[in-house]
């Protein structure tokens, strides 16, 4: 018989009869469960996970409980499970199941192994449905990548224009003549200054914009990227649309490519460097974005066809306040923030960010970053 008291029995209090830890963990309403490696079988459930998964005989035959799990996920498990089992831990599992006459759900596992007097392992875990959370997550990050592409966007769309009025009107002033009247200068003054004054804005909210991704943590999950990605890129003009008279393509290797990552911060990564593409490809060029899946890591690469970047900046770009910070085809102004933080968001990723370029022939940055 397994008895919860027999492994959460506090060794700074008085031992309680095994039973009132069965009890108080009951009280939760979570979805908890034992599994005897040896025995093959569920030794321990919690009302809440034979009330969710009675319907799928799971408590008859164990076994049908994989056969819940969508398929391409199922691989996902075994390993993780054989992980558990030879190395005692195991991240927590974001997996996507099928319950009888039910719509598809996701639900987290977070699971522990034991081992018991008698020899015998036992996985202890908790089953928690996760499906609202990833919606009303999802439709935040959509909404927050959105906006991230659209200050992006501005930034673009303002910078420039904004930067050929203040050069105008400084040719104005220069080339007015002497005896010119007073009011005209002073309105091409005016033209001048706050021409100036709004670049000098956009480029300091944009600068605080890449300051406040820094301070925030990490939070993973398990996303499929390729979903991820396509989203992002469809605010550029679709998988393969045209963004300010360049094309934006999108090529993945597989349909579905999952891996554990802070997916709004992974693609603030992704949506700058595509904004630093079409900022240095010229009308006409074309910007790729690549994703590959490799045995237990992830690739994704950017690449345009666009002016390059000059050989004395390549050992400087990652920096911050970098001197390899350049305007782009348009005047569109720099902040040098931006390739530093996607270095760092990527090293916290535990991944890598390299690239190659030559100028007048383009420029590929390269990211990697494991699954789990």
């Amino acid at each position: 018989m397994f008895n919860i008291g027999d492994y959460l029995t506090p060794m700074s209090l008085e031992p309680y009869p095994s039973d009132f830890y069965q009890q108080l963990l009951e009280k939760t309403g979570q979805a908890f469960f034992a599994y005897s490696v040896s025995q093959e079988s569920f030794i321990y459930q919690s009302p809440s996970f034979i009330e969710t998964y009675q319907g799928a005989n799971v408590l008859v035959n164990p076994q049908g409980l994989l056969s819940l799990v969508h398929p391409e996920d199922q691989e996902y498990v075994r390993q993780s499970l054989r992980l558990l089992l030879d190395k005692g831990r195991v991240h927590q599992l974001e997996l996507r199941v099928q319950l009888p006459e039910q719509e598809e759900q996701w639900v987290c596992l977070q699971l522990s192994l034991l081992a018991r007097a008698e020899g015998d392992k036992v996985i202890i875990g908790r089953a928690e449905d996760i499906t609202a959370v990833r919606e009303y997550n999802d439709h935040l990050k959509k909404f927050s990548n959105k906006k991230d592409t659209i200050l992006n966007i501005l930034s673009h769309d303002l910078s420039g224009p904004l930067g050929i009025i203040h050069s105008l009107a400084q040719m104005l002033e220069q080339t007015f003549p002497p005896e010119g009247k007073a009011q005209a200068l002073e309105i091409i003054r005016l033209i001048e200054q706050n021409s100036r004054k709004g670049a000098a804005l956009i480029r300091e909210f944009m600068s605080q914009e890449f300051l406040e991704s820094e301070k925030t943590e990490l939070i993973t999950r398990r996303v499929n990227l390729v979903e991820k990605l396509k989203e992002a890129i469809e605010e550029y003009g679709g998988e393969k649309g045209t963004f300010l008279s360049k094309k934006v393509s999108f090529v993945s290797s597989k349909d579905e490519i999952f891996a554990m990552v802070d997916d709004l911060k992974f693609l603030q990564v992704l949506t700058n460097l595509l904004s630093n593409a079409i900022k240095f490809t010229p009308e006409g060029g074309t910007i790729t974005v690549f994703l590959e899946d490799e045995e237990t890591t992830v690739l994704v690469k950017v690449e345009d066809t666009g002016v390059g970047i000059p050989q004395k900046y390549h050992s400087t770009l990652f920096e911050k306040f970098t001197d390899a910070r350049r305007p782009g085809l348009l005047g569109e102004e720099s902040i040098g923030l931006g390739m530093s933080i996607c270095k760092t968001l990527v090293e916290w990723h535990r991944g890598t960010i390299w690239f190659d370029s030559k100028e007048g022939k383009g420029t590929t940055f390269y990211i990697r970053i494991p699954k789990e």
